[in-house]
């Protein structure tokens, strides 16, 4: 297999101010999703994931590597393998996304709410700021277990209430025998939408 940034430098694509497109990589890259700095990658044959960020964003790939060093060695979160000028190298972790599970219907249990808090206070005595964390960036592993991935922001300094938001949803709504614990993805998309132009407050 060639080295890791081999591999980053085998992804071409193309920018425009609203979208980027793939346009070439190497056959040991299996493309698994877009982000709004990077393509991220599970490398064949492998646990790890490659993350390339767009040319705009490299200097978030250094900002990241720093947070995946300063957090704890925790199952919590992934593990950084290795670090380039515009990639780095992270555990792969299978299972679903706090989005997919609210999508197919799969059950959120409050321990589950319960380590997600104790992974951000974790984060937190770490001396990081936990923000941006969203239904898609929580994953619920197939063995069960909570994993927190994308933590590029975990060292803002302004106050981010997304998850508290979220946690007083589930709390409020979602925690109720009537409430639809399946629920179309047109919905959540446009809840996220509406709550980013701040129209509504999930706790609200």
């Amino acid at each position: 297999m060639k080295s890791y940034k081999e591999l980053a430098k085998s992804v071409k694509f193309s920018r425009t101010r609203n979208w980027t497109k793939l346009l070439e990589k190497d056959n040991d890259l299996e493309f698994i999703g877009a982000g709004r700095s990077a393509f991220a990658f599970r490398i064949k044959e492998t646990t790890f994931v490659l993350k390339v960020f767009f040319p705009e964003f490299k200097r978030i790939a250094q900002e990241e590597a720093d947070i995946y060093k300063t957090l704890p060695n925790h199952p919590y979160f992934p593990s950084l393998y290795d670090k380039g000028e515009n990639y780095i190298v992270i555990d792969y972790v299978e299972g679903f996304t706090l989005f997919d599970c609210l999508a197919k219907g799969i059950a959120i249990k409050e321990d589950k709410i319960n380590q997600i808090d104790e992974a951000l206070k974790l984060a937190r005595e770490s001396g990081l700021n936990p923000s941006d964390i969203h239904l898609r960036n929580i994953i619920l592993t197939y063995d069960g277990h909570i994993k927190i991935i994308d933590v590029a922001r975990f060292k803002q300094t302004k106050k981010c209430t997304q998850w508290d938001d979220l946690k007083l949803a589930f709390n409020k709504l979602y925690k109720k025998k009537y409430f639809p614990k399946k629920i179309p993805v047109f919905i959540m998309n446009m809840i996220a939408a509406l709550y980013k132009r701040k129209i509504i407050r999930l706790g609200s």
